[in-house]
Formats: structure tokens, C-alpha cells, sequence
């Protein structure tokens, strides 16, 4: 099923996408989604709804985050061969780990804003892996067995603070609106390939990204397995799996947003977004 939370940020309501496409309010029967509270067990339960049953909703409502509960955006770095190489640095032998703020969290559609200063906004197209049972050390033939669902990420970056700044990697990662989720909580059942997903990055309507999840470096199971061995993992953490090539930083010579460009992505079977910059 294709989870939403639509409405005025703050007071959003569960829905889900039909058949057809159709968003349809579910709030009569789900007033909350909440993975911490459902846990996956919870979610299969509401998988079990036929949403053709509930009102459609009409207009083009804003979307919110799909779910609530987040208590980590946990990230990886150059998880794509190909993007380590645009980026002129080696392939990790290990997968990098680095963490988002959960304040950066905002729904999909929401406006991108640069952090005052910011010479070197970029944008990264992912996939998000959503955790819906705790997982802790657990085995790369076990992980997917902790996996909710899956939904769209944009990484957004500022490659100063980043890059050139030093120290770690997260006060370029952090900012306010730098991590739109969504449009939807696509369940885990109908992924039944995370490493066969195309996905795609425009500005301003030029294609920018191009790529799949079957060039990952690290598969999805295997990096579900390596953070649970780092840190515990809750229902509704997620874990952002890194970006393909067609970033701003390795364009030649390097493009980066500036206030009234708009970003457009999605994942086949996952959604889109859409993000006007703001100054």
C-alpha cells in the first residue's frame, strides 16, 4: 500500500493512493501513522484496508511527511561507484555513515530554502529505507525482515560546509528543509526488489540524475545490517542509501541552486517531489 499524510503542515491526516491513483482519507480509521506506535506488525494490519472504501479526497491537498515517529535520518555516502568518481574520491570499502537532523525533515513539495550565506546548495536524489521493527545487530539475511517500506529522499547538501569547512560531514547536511520524505510510505510488500529501482533528478526541467539501485555499492540489506551494528534502529528511522551520478558538485564546471530554481525527483513506484528554492 501507498501511505500518505496530506493537509496543512501540523494537522495532517492519513491517507493512501488507490488503484487508480486516487488519494482517499483513511483518518476514520487510521488517525495516526505512527511507526513507533504501529510497529510492523501494526502496518501490515492497515495494509489490509481497501482504500477504495474511504472518501477521495478532491483538490491537490499538500502533502506532509508519510509518517511520524522519526527519530533518526541516519545517511550514507558514496554508495554509487560511479558517484564516488564525480566526485573525485575512491570507493569506501566500508559504507559511510553520517546522520541528517530531524529537523531538516519536511514533506515533499514543501519549498527548499538556501541557509543565508550558501554559495553551494546541491541536490541528491535517494532512496530512503524505512525501519518498521527495532533492529539491532542483526544479520545482512535477516535485515529485510525489519524493513517497513521504502520512500523518496532528497539529500539536499551544502557542499562548503561539507566539504571545505572541516570536521564531519553533518553541519552541511542539517539544515532546515534539507531532508524532503516522500510523497508516500510505499509498504515494504510491494518492493519486493529494492535494487531494481530506477531513479531521477531534474532542475529547472534539465535531467540532472540518472541511475538505479542495482549500482549501489552496499545493497539495502547489507546497510540495514552494518548501522544496526553501529546503532539500534527504531520503527520509523530511516536510513537515506546514497545517491547516483548527475550531482551538482561534479557538473563541469559545478552547478549548484540559486532562489527560484525548482527540483523535481522520484524512485519508479515510489512518487515524486517538487522544491522551489527559496533565499
Amino acid at each position: 500500500m501507498k501511505f500518505v499524510r496530506f493537509g496543512p503542515a501540523g494537522r495532517e491526516q492519513v491517507g493512501a493512493i488507490d488503484r487508480d491513483g486516487h488519494l482517499r482519507d483513511l483518518s476514520s480509521a487510521v488517525p495516526h501513522l505512527d511507526l513507533p506506535t504501529l510497529g510492523l506488525a501494526g502496518l501490515r494490519r492497515l495494509e489490509r484496508l481497501a482504500p477504495e472504501a474511504f472518501p477521495r479526497v478532491r483538490g491537490r491537498p499538500r502533502l506532509g511527511v508519510p509518517f511520524t515517529g522519526i527519530s533518526k535520518l541516519v545517511a550514507i555516502g558514496l554508495n554509487y561507484a560511479d558517484h564516488a568518481a564525480e566526485a573525485g574520491m575512491a570507493a569506501p570499502a566500508e559504507p559511510i555513515v553520517f546522520m541528517k537532523a530531524t529537523t531538516c525533515i519536511q514533506g515533499p513539495d514543501d519549498a527548499l530554502r538556501l541557509p543565508p550565506g550558501s554559495t553551494k546548495t546541491d541536490w541528491e536524489v535517494e532512496l530512503g529505507v524505512v525501519i518498521g521493527r527495532t533492529a539491532r545487530q542483526v544479520s545482512s539475511a535477516r535485515a529485510l525482515a525489519h524493513v517497513a517500506g521504502y520512500c523518496v529522499v532528497n539529500d539536499v547538501s551544502e557542499r562548503e560546509w561539507q566539504l571545505e569547512r572541516g570536521g564531519t560531514w553533518d553541519k552541511g547536511k542539517g539544515c532546515d528543509s534539507f531532508g524532503p520524505l516522500g510523497p508516500w510510505l510505499v509498504t515494504a510488500r510491494e518492493v519486493p526488489d529494492p535494487q531494481a529501482l530506477a531513479l531521477w533528478l531534474d532542475v529547472n526541467g534539465q535531467p540532472r540524475q540518472r541511475g538505479s539501485t542495482a549500482t549501489m555499492i552496499f545493497g539495502v540489506a547489507e546497510l540495514v545490517s552494518y548501522v544496526s551494528r553501529c546503532m539500534t534502529l527504531l520503527p520509523g528511522d530511516v536510513i537515506a542509501t546514497g545517491t547516483p551520478p548527475g550531482v551538482g558538485m561534479g557538473m563541469k564546471p559545478p552547478q549548484f541552486l540559486r532562489a527560484g530554481d525548482v527540483v523535481e525527483l522520484g524512485i519508479e513506484g515510489l512518487g515524486r517531489q517538487r522544491q522551489r528554492v527559496r533565499g
